[in-house]
């Protein structure tokens, strides 16, 4: 591997913390404080992906030295390994300093087309922003950002990345639902990569701390290396940084609703200024379409991240970074109008969104009404989201709807029911004669955009139990699995999810600690 060519350039650029002292506190006037990794000693590295690797110009495993840096043992003498801080708002409120709490950073590796990669451990030992924690992962958690992540990517919507996952080689003690019952699991470090891991947080923070240079510098710094496209200087400049987030993260909210995926835990913290899934916790996707559904127990009974909310609370958490940038834009008016247009922006890009799943070359000026039917009638029906639409795009309208439909339903229908549903399929196939393209494009059209494989969660659930017991064969199916989501590699994982897994804990229902 190329270690001898990670950089560390936010370190250099930015003030921080050099002092290495890992006590858990407040470090006001840095950016970053550098910590140490945990140098496990008995690690195994369970799977490393070797192609993403490749791809942003580390390359392959070639000697111990390379396998110790995955595994979190060692680090080249050159490298200086930090956490970053930031801030954030949790579940509406304002919680202050938080920062890499689990996250260390090894740097930045650039390929050979000059694209620029952040590398993080995650698990690799405590940080001075651990709020009292221990800066460990465990397997559970650590198997689902992996497989999840990589997931996201290939399902096209934008993502941070998983490079390798490893047993630490101890045992981490967690409480799973938060409910007074701690056991031992076992420890696990993953590399996780992403273009940049800069969240809202990072800017809120140094706004909250009145650091108006260190927070020019660092919005200038993102601009520079992130957002080429933008040319304005001074207070525009800054206004188009945060149009530019905007639109990013109209888009991914789009994204998520297309394959039907819930994060769980949106707090601002979690939440990347480029626009990517990051800090995958309590997520799921949907089994039954359900607009009110929450993966997260932390987040009952009030649901403020439930699937149907996602995209409002995107913009709350816009809101909070337009108060941090207040200082370097000074203008209301044009920051009130990026924050109103994003509703607009986001209904334009689900419809499209939403047109494409139906097999539609356009939107028409009542789709609209006809996507309220379609949520209703799958909420009410209990349907599931992903099969329902690799059956739609299968029926020809010549064969029984019936049979066909059959098994995408969690509760059996009523007589009154199946009509309701037959009557919604007709007037999807009336809807579906004013396209402007042919049958073969509509469903071409489908194909690309619904996925046949989602990563369910008691999938998740019955591969972390395998690995524990050492065997990874479901680990490596579903890996095949996610690699291809729009085709049927396994029949077997497209059904709904068993009945034995409803209300499971770790499957149905997750905590933050997941």
């Amino acid at each position: 591997m190329n270690l001898k060519n990670i950089t560390q350039p936010f370190i250099k650029y930015f003030p921080g913390d050099f002092s290495g002292n890992p006590m858990q506190r407040q470090t006001p006037k840095v950016v970053f404080a550098a910590a140490e990794i945990a140098h496990f000693e008995k690690p195994e590295l369970l799977f490393f992906n070797e192609k993403l690797s490749e791809e942003i110009g580390l390359g392959k495993i070639e000697n111990s030295e390379d396998l110790a840096f995955l595994n979190a043992s060692a680090v080249p003498d050159t490298l200086t390994t930090y956490a970053t801080a930031y801030a954030g708002h949790q579940f509406g409120n304002w919680a202050g300093q938080l920062g890499d709490g689990r996250a260390i950073f090894a740097g930045q590796i650039q390929n050979a087309a000059g694209k620029k990669t952040e590398l993080q451990w995650k698990g690799a030992g405590a940080t001075p922003y651990s709020r009292h924690a221990d800066g460990r992962a465990v397997l559970r958690s650590s198997v689902r950002e992996y497989l999840m992540s990589e997931a996201m990517h290939y399902l096209g919507i934008p993502t941070t990345r998983s490079l390798s996952l490893s047993l630490s080689g101890e045992q981490v003690m967690r409480d799973m639902m938060y409910d007074g019952n701690p056991e031992y699991e076992k420890g696990a470090v993953m590399m996780r990569t992403a273009e940049s891991f800069l969240r809202f947080g990072h800017y809120e923070l140094l706004s909250a701390q009145n650091e108006f240079e260190t927070l020019k510098k660092l919005t200038d710094f993102t601009i520079e290396n992130y957002f080429p496209e933008i040319t304005s200087t001074g207070a525009a400049k800054y206004a188009e940084f945060f149009q530019a987030v905007a639109d990013r993260t109209a888009n991914l909210m789009a994204e998520w609703y297309r394959v039907g995926f819930v994060h769980g835990v949106m707090n601002t913290d979690n939440m990347s200024v480029l626009g990517l899934t990051i800090d995958y916790g309590p997520f799921s996707f949907l089994d039954e379409y359900s607009l009110n559904f929450t993966p997260n127990t932390t987040d009952l009974p009030g649901r403020r991240y439930a699937f149907g909310k996602q995209a409002k609370i995107a913009q709350w958490n816009l809101w909070q970074l337009a108060n941090a940038l207040f200082p370097l834009i000074k203008d209301e008016k044009t920051l009130e109008n990026i924050l109103n247009s994003f509703t607009d922006n986001f209904w334009q890009k689900h419809d499209r969104m939403m047109a494409s799943k139906f097999g539609f070359d356009s939107v028409l000026r009542k789709d609209g009404e006809f996507f309220t039917l379609a949520q209703q009638m799958l909420e009410e029906l209990k349907i599931d989201y992903t099969l329902f639409f690799t059956k739609l795009e299968s029926w020809t309208g010549n064969h029984d709807a019936d049979s066909h439909f059959s098994d995408i339903f969690y509760e059996t229908p009523s007589e009154e029911n199946k009509a309701g549903f037959k009557t919604f399929l007709q007037t999807y196939r009336e809807r579906l004669e004013k396209n402007s393209v042919s049958a073969e494009a509509s469903a071409a059209l489908m194909r690309k955009t619904n996925p046949k494989f989602i990563l369910r969660n008691y999938l998740l659930f019955e591969a972390i139990a395998e690995l524990n017991e050492g065997n990874k064969d479901l680990f490596e199916k579903l890996l095949t699995a996610l690699q291809n989501p729009y085709d049927e590699i396994y029949p077997e994982f497209s059904k709904k999810r068993p009945a034995i897994y409803n209300g499971q804990s770790g499957c149905s229902t997750l905590s933050c600690s997941s």
